[in-house]
C-alpha cells in the first residue's frame, strides 16, 4: 500500500533526496497530467488558496513542514492547520478527498504519487526474490509414535538422546517438504501460489520470508536483489501474513492496526519531506494540497500511524468496524472475515516492500476477496511492490487479477510463469480444463490421483497417472520453464539494488519510542481488563474483613509465646494472602503470549519493551491493594501501634506482592500453557511453604535442603514482617522464666533472625528477587518459543502405500459420483427413521439493542427472520445461500433449537408433527463452522467417545464399534483412524480432515436430520470437493442434510439437489 511503500525509502544517506523527489513527482502529475483525479472545482486557480500557499512558503523550514492547507470533504474553503492538530474528523475528510471510494479512487491516488516521482527520475525501491535449489526436510515419526503419550515421550526422549551421542539412530523418518524448487518472484507482478493441502505452500512462503523453523534442514538459497538473508533483516524487509488470526481481543480494529504501524515504523519521512519541500520551492512547484497534507501528516510523530491506519482501514473495507473490538473466544467482536482482513492490515501498515500472504481469503466472500486483491495489485504494479499470495478457492475474476502463477504439488513446482500460459502447459501434457470449470480449481485437482483422470483429453492414448515429479520435469523442458531457468542463471547485479530496498535495522523505531508504545498498549489493556483488577480489590477487601474478625485481638495480652504465636499466624497469613494476590498475573500473562510470540518474531518490539510495562504499570495497583489491606487489618488485629512500623509493614507487603507477581509472570513465560504453568506455579508455592521457615523451622531443615531455605522468598518475607512486629515496644518485656525479650523469643522459636536489621535485609532480598524474576521473565520471553510447534507426521498407511499404489487403483470422481459408490450406504448396522422438516412463516426477533433504540426506530424488537417458509426432505441435499448477514445461520439455529434468547413465531414440524425440542435433539445433529475437538485424542477415539455419550444405552458395545467403523468409511476417515486430532494450524489434522471429523462426530449419534454451517469454508477446491463427497455420502444414506454455503465453485454448487 502507498503508506507502507513510502516508508521503505530508508537508506539514511539517500532519505532526504528520495523523499524530496517523491514529493516533486506527486506535484508534477497534479500540475502536468491534465487529468482531474478528484473533483476540485477549479481550486488550483483560486486566489485565496494561492495567497495561503504563498504565506506557507515564507515560513521557516520547520514550520513549513508542519503546516498545510486542509479542505473539507465537500470542497469547502481551505484552512491553514498544523498537522499536529489533525483530529479524527479532519483525517477522515482528508482521506475522503483522496480515496472517496476505495475500489475506484485508490488506483488514481497511487498513480498521482508514482507519476510525481517518475517526473524527477527517482525510482521506488523494488525487490526481486529468488530461490534456487531449495530443499527443506523435517524429521517425522510414523503413525502412533507421534502421539503425545507418556510412553512415547519417554522412548522418544531416550532415542533422541542416544542419537545425539551416536549410539542408536533415531526412528524418525526424513520427510521432504520442498524438493529442489527454483523460481523468481518479480516486482511489479502479482503472483498467485496454488497447491493442494500438504503441497508445501506455507513452507515456501515462510522460507521466502526468512521465517523458517530452525529445526528444519534447509539447503539451497533465497536471495533478495542478489543479497542472501543473512545480509539484511528479512523480518522487516518482507511481511509474512499468516493464515491464523492471532490478535488481542480487547483492542479495537483501529487500535490493533495503529499499534502495528507505530511498532513497525514508517521510515524517516521527515527528512524526505524536507528535501522534497526544498526542491519544490527551488523549482517553484506548487504541490497538490491534499497530497501535501497527507505526506506531512505521515511524516509527523503521533499522526503518521493514525493516517496510515485510516488509509488501510478504508482500503480493506474495515472502516465500518474500525472502533469495534476484535474479540476472541470470550469477547464478542468482529466477524471471521473481518478478523482475516485485520491480520492482513496489521502487516501492510508497515514498511515492507515484499508481501508473502498465506490464505488471506478464508471466510471472505468473493467480492471482498476481489476488492482486496485488486488493491494489492494496484500497489504492486504502480509502486513496484513484490507480492506472493496463497489463496484457497479464488473465483475466476480474482484469479484473472494475477500476473504469474506458481503451482506446487507434493513439494515440486509444477508450473511457474505467466497466468496466460498455464493452461497451454497442461494441454501439452494431455489435460484440458473444462469450459465451465474455474482454472484455479482445475489447477488444484489436475495433480491429484483421485481427480486427474477426468481431465484427460487424449482419447487415442490410454490414461496413466502423471505424478507431480513428472509434471515438474516436463515443465523444465516447456518454453516457459526454460525462460525462468535462464533468468535464474543470470546472477542479479547487486549494484542495481536500491539502497533503500533492504532493511538492515532490527527495529522500526528507537528504544524509547518502543517502550512508550508498549506502555500505552499495556495501560489500554489494563483499562479494558479493569474488571479483573476491581474484582481482585474487592476479593482482597472481603478477605481483609474476614481476617479482621478472625484475628480480632485489640486488647489481647502479650504475656507469653502463645500470644506471640497467634500474632505470628496473623502475620504469616497476611504474607500468604499478598503472595496469592499476585497469582492473577499467571493467566493474564498466558492469555497474551500467542500474540506476543507473533509480534516478537515479526520484530515489532524486543521482549524487554513488552516486559517492563507489564511490571511497572502494576506497581500503583499494588500500592492500592496493599494500602487497603494494611489500613483495615493493622490496628484491628492489634499490631504494634507505632506508625513507623505501620508504614514499614506496608512497604514490606508491597515488595512481597511485587515479588510474587514477578514470580508468576516468570512461571507463565516458562510454562507457556495453562496446564504446565499452573503445575509449575503450584509447585513453586508448595516449595516455598515447605522451605519458608514457618511450617518447618530452620533448625529442623536437613542439611541437603538448607540451600532451599536461603533462596526462599517466603523466608525473607516472613522474617521481615516478624522482625518489624516483634521488635515493637509492647514485645520488649521479658516473660517469666525467660532471659530475653518476649518478641525476640517468639521470632527465635521459629528459627528466624530477631535482629532489627533483618527487616532491611528482607527488604533488600525481596527487591532483589523482584528484579531477578522480572529479568528472568524478559529472558524467557526473548529465548523461549511456544509449545506445540507445527510438526510433521507420517501416517502408517502413507508409509506402507507410498510406493505400492498403481494407476489401476485410482478411482476417478465424476459429477454425481463418489469413491466407494459400490457399497450399500443404506445398509448400516444401526437403522434410523428418515424425517422431513417443514417450517411456515417463521419469524425470529430479539430485543432492540440500546444503541439502536437511541436512533428512535420506534420498534422494541429487531426482526432477524421475516416470515420464512420451506421444507427439507430425506435424501435431498439442500443449500442455504445468501449474502453475509442474510440470516442463513440464524435460520438453521432456529430450526435446530439452538437459539436460547429472542422470540420465535411460526410453525416448525417434523414429519408433520409439531417439533418438541427434547425429542428433536435426539434425532438431529449440528456441524458448526468452527471445528472444535479435543486435540490430544485420535480420530477413532473422538468418534468412539461421541458414540458412547450419544447413542442409546440399548445398543451393545459391538454394534457401537461397528457403527463407528461404518461412519469412518462413509466420510473417508479410515486411513486417519490413528491420527492425532491436534490443534488447528499447529499439528494433527488438516482443515479439510477436521471438517470431515466434525461431520463424523455428528453422524455417530445416528441422526435423521443434520445441519451443516459452512462445511467448505476455509478449504481449497480439492479439499472442498472431498468434504462435499462426504456430505453426499451422508445424504445417500437417506438422511436430511441442510448446508449453508459460501461462494461455491461450479462443482460444489452442482452437488446440491435444492437451493433455498
Amino acid at each position: 500500500m502507498e503508506p507502507a511503500d513510502l516508508s521503505n525509502l530508508r537508506g539514511r544517506s539517500i532519505r532526504g533526496s528520495m523523499r524530496g523527489s517523491i514529493r516533486e513527482n506527486s506535484n508534477s502529475i497534479w500540475r502536468n497530467n491534465g487529468v482531474e483525479v478528484f473533483s476540485r472545482s477549479g481550486r488550483d486557480e483560486d486566489d485565496e488558496e494561492a495567497l495561503k500557499w504563498a504565506a506557507l512558503e515564507k515560513l521557516p523550514t520547520f514550520d513549513r513542514l508542519r503546516k498545510g492547507i486542509l479542505f473539507g470533504s465537500q470542497g469547502t474553503s481551505g484552512t491553514e492547520i498544523d498537522v499536529d492538530d489533525l483530529g479524527f474528523q479532519q483525517r477522515k475528510n482528508l482521506l475522503d478527498r483522496l480515496v472517496k471510494v476505495a475500489d475506484e479512487d485508490n488506483e488514481k491516488f497511487l498513480l498521482k504519487l508514482k507519476d510525481r516521482i517518475d517526473r524527477v527520475g527517482i525510482d521506488f525501491p523494488s525487490i526481486e526474490v529468488r530461490f534456487e535449489h531449495l530443499n527443506i526436510e523435517a524429521d517425522a515419526y510414523v503413525g502412533s509414535r507421534s502421539l503425545p503419550t507418556f510412553t512415547n515421550f519417554i522412548s522418544n526422549f531416550i532415542e533422541d538422546l542416544l542419537d545425539k551421542i551416536h549410539i542408536l539412530p533415531t526412528k524418525k523418518r526424513p520427510f521432504t517438504i520442498l524438493k529442489d524448487v527454483n523460481g523468481i518472484v518479480k516486482p511489479c507482478r502479482l503472483t498467485l501460489l496454488l497447491g493442494p493441502p500438504g503441497s508445501g505452500k506455507t513452507t515456501l512462503l515462510l522460507a521466502l520470508a526468512g521465517r523458517l523453523d530452525s529445526d528444519l534442514r534447509v539447503t539451497g538459497k533465497v536471495t533478495y536483489n542478489g543479497h542472501e538473508l543473512n545480509e539484511f533483516v528479512p523480518e522487516r524487509t518482507a511481511a509474512y501474513i499468516s493464515q491464523h488470526d492471532l490478535h488481542i481481543g480487547e483492542m479495537t480494529v483501529r487500535e490493533t492496526l495503529e499499534f502495528s504501524a507505530r511498532c513497525q515504523g514508517v521510515g524517516s519521512r521527515y527528512e524526505m519531506l524536507a528535501e522534497l519541500s526544498r526542491r519544490e520551492k527551488a523549482a517553484n512547484i506548487k504541490p497538490d494540497v491534499d497530497i501535501d497534507m497527507f505526506m506531512k501528516a505521515v511524516s509527523t510523530d503521533g499522526q503518521e500511524a493514525k493516517v496510515i491506519t485510516d488509509y488501510v482501514l478504508k482500503i480493506l473495507g474495515l472502516d465500518i468496524c474500525a472502533d469495534t473490538m476484535v474479540g476472541d473466544q470470550m469477547i464478542r467482536g468482529i466477524s471471521g472475515g473481518q478478523k482475516k482482513r485485520v491480520t492482513t492490515g496489521e502487516m501492510i501498515v508497515g514498511p515492507s516492500k515484499a508481501l508473502f500472504m498465506d490464505e488471506i481469503s478464508t471466510g471472505l466472500d468473493s467480492s471482498t476477496t476481489y476488492s482486496i486483491v485488486n488493491s494489492l495489485k494496484q500497489s504492486v504494479q504502480i509502486l513496484k511492490g513484490t507480492a506472493l499470495i496463497s489463496l484457497l478457492q479464488p473465483a475466476p475474476e480474482t484469479y484473472n487479477l494475477f500476473d504469474d502463477i506458481i503451482l506446487l504439488s507434493d513439494g515440486y513446482i509444477v508450473y511457474q510463469g505467466p497466468r496466460e500460459n498455464v493452461l497451454e502447459f497442461f494441454e501439452s501434457m494431455g489435460f484440458k480444463c473444462p469450459d465451465r470449470k474455474g482454472v484455479a480449481d482445475f489447477l488444484q485437482e489436475v495433480t491429484s490421483k483421485k481427480d486427474q483422470q477426468q481431465y484427460w483429453v487424449r482419447r487415442d492414448e490410454p490414461y496413466r497417472f502423471i505424478t507431480s515429479k513428472e509434471f515438474a520435469e516436463a515443465y523444465q523442458s516447456f518454453y516457459v520453464g526454460r525462460k525462468v531457468s535462464d533468468e535464474i542463471s543470470n546472477v542479479f547485479d547487486k549494484s542495481k539494488s536500491h539502497p533503500a530496498a533492504l532493511t538492515t535495522e532490527k527495529y522500526g523505531i528507537g528504544k524509547r519510542e518502543l517502550l512508550k508504545v508498549c506502555t500505552e498498549r499495556e495501560f489500554l489493556l489494563m483499562q479494558r481488563n479493569s474488571f479483573v483488577y476491581i474484582f481482585k480489590f474487592f476479593q482482597l477487601l472481603v478477605i481483609a474483613l474476614m481476617t479482621m474478625t478472625i484475628f480480632f485481638r485489640t486488647k489481647m495480652p502479650r504475656d507469653d509465646a502463645t500470644d506471640g504465636g497467634i500474632y505470628s499466624g496473623a502475620l504469616f497469613f497476611t504474607v500468604i494472602m499478598l503472595m496469592f494476590n499476585g497469582l492473577s498475573e499467571l493467566p493474564l500473562t498466558l492469555y497474551k503470549l500467542p500474540v506476543f510470540y507473533k509480534q516478537r518474531d515479526f520484530l515489532f518490539y524486543p521482549s524487554w519493551a513488552y516486559a517492563i510495562p507489564s511490571w511497572i504499570l502494576k506497581v500503583p495497583i499494588t500500592f492500592l491493594e496493599v494500602g487497603m489491606w494494611v489500613f483495615l487489618t493493622y490496628y484491628v488485629i492489634g499490631f504494634d501501634p507505632n506508625v513507623g512500623r505501620f508504614f514499614k509493614q506496608f512497604l514490606l507487603l508491597v515488595v512481597v506482592n511485587q515479588m510474587a507477581s514477578g514470580l508468576f509472570r516468570f512461571i507463565a513465560a516458562v510454562g507457556r500453557t495453562m496446564g504446565v504453568a499452573s503445575t509449575f506455579g503450584a509447585f513453586a508455592l508448595l516449595l516455598q511453604f515447605a522451605l519458608g521457615g514457618f511450617i518447618l523451622a530452620r533448625p529442623d531443615v536437613k542439611d541437603w535442603w538448607i540451600w532451599g531455605y536461603w533462596i526462599s522468598p517466603l523466608m525473607y518475607s516472613v522474617n521481615g514482617i516478624l522482625v518489624n512486629e516483634f521488635n515493637g515496644k509492647k514485645w520488649k518485656h521479658i516473660a517469666p522464666n525467660e532471659t530475653e525479650p518476649l518478641g525476640t523469643s517468639v521470632v527465635s522459636s521459629r528459627g528466624f533472625f530477631p535482629d532489627a536489621y533483618w527487616y532491611w535485609i528482607s527488604i533488600g532480598a525481596l527487591v532483589g528477587f523482584t528484579i531477578i524474576f522480572n529479568i528472568a521473565y524478559s529472558l524467557a520471553l526473548a529465548y523461549l518459543n511456544p509449545f506445540g510447534k507445527p510438526q510433521a507426521t507420517i501416517s502408517e498407511e502413507s508409509e506402507n502405500n507410498e510406493d505400492s499404489e498403481s494407476s489401476s487403483q485410482i478411482t476417478s470422481t465424476t459429477e454425481g459420483g463418489s469413491v466407494g459408490e459400490n457399497q450399500n450406504k443404506k445398509g448400516m448396522v444401526l437403522p434410523f427413521e428418515p424425517h422431513s422438516i417443514t417450517f411456515d412463516e417463521v419469524v425470529y426477533s430479539v430485543d432492540m439493542p440500546p444503541e439502536m433504540k437511541e436512533q428512535d426506530t420506534g420498534d422494541n424488537r429487531l426482526v432477524l427472520l421475516k416470515g420464512v417458509s420451506g421444507a427439507f426432505r430425506p435424501g435431498v441435499l439442500t443449500a442455504l445461500m445468501g449474502v453475509s448477514g442474510a440470516g442463513k445461520t440464524t435460520l438453521m439455529d432456529v430450526l435446530a433449537g439452538r437459539k436460547t434468547g429472542g422470540y420465535i413465531d411460526g410453525s416448525i414440524k417434523i414429519s408433520g408433527y409439531p417439533k418438541k425440542q427434547e425429542t428433536f435433539a435426539r434425532i438431529s445433529g449440528y456441524c458448526e463452522q468452527n471445528d472444535i475437538h479435543s486435540p490430544y485424542v485420535t480420530v477413532y477415539e473422538s468418534l468412539v467417545y461421541s458414540a458412547w455419550l450419544r447413542l442409546s444405552h440399548d445398543i451393545d458395545e459391538q454394534k457401537r464399534l461397528m457403527f463407528v467403523e461404518q461412519v469412518m468409511d462413509l466420510v473417508e476417515l479410515t486411513p486417519l483412524r490413528s491420527a492425532l486430532v491436534g490443534l488447528p494450524g499447529v499439528n494433527g489434522l488438516s482443515t479439510e480432515q477436521r471438517k470431515r471429523l466434525t461431520i463424523a462426530v455428528e453422524l455417530v449419534a445416528n441422526p435423521s436430520i443434520i445441519f451443516m454451517d459452512e462445511p467448505t469454508s476455509g478449504l481449497d477446491a480439492r479439499a472442498a470437493a472431498i468434504v462435499m463427497r462426504a456430505v453426499r455420502n451422508t445424504v445417500d444414506t437417506g438422511r436430511t442434510v441442510v448446508c449453508t454455503i459460501h461462494q461455491p465453485s461450479i462443482d460444489i454448487f452442482e452437488a446440491f439437489d435444492e437451493v433455498k
